[in-house]
């Protein structure tokens, strides 16, 4: 079974409360990772949420639909879904292209 932050992200009108406030993502996520069970599954694919959750919100930033991004990125609006719904692996070169399109730099390191 899906931990109820997962579910919550891969439905995103479930982010937003019923007062039609937007919700501060990582005081949400500090509350979820309380339960061990969250923990758990975040520990295995959190990462990959995060910068799915930073491509939906570059996206929306720049007014654009996941058809023209997906125009850009030569490939199928249903992949940019699957990006954003954090169900997808990224490449290094995905990753290069999201940035390029958003004029925004890559940074990936390893952090001790």
């Amino acid at each position: 079974m899906m931990p109820s932050i997962i579910k919550n992200y891969m439905n995103k009108k479930k982010i937003i409360k019923k007062e039609k406030k937007a919700v501060d993502w990582q005081k949400y996520l500090n509350r979820q990772l309380r339960d061990q069970s969250v923990r758990k599954y975040y520990d295995e694919y959190g990462k990959q949420l995060e910068i799915a959750y930073q491509i939906l919100q570059l996206r929306k930033k720049q007014k654009m639909s996941q058809t023209e991004l997906a125009r850009r990125l030569k490939t199928k609006q249903s992949n940019v879904a699957r990006m954003e719904a954090g169900q997808q692996n990224f490449t290094t070169d995905t990753l290069q292209k999201v940035a390029d399109i958003f004029k925004r730099q890559l940074k990936v390191e390893f952090v001790k």
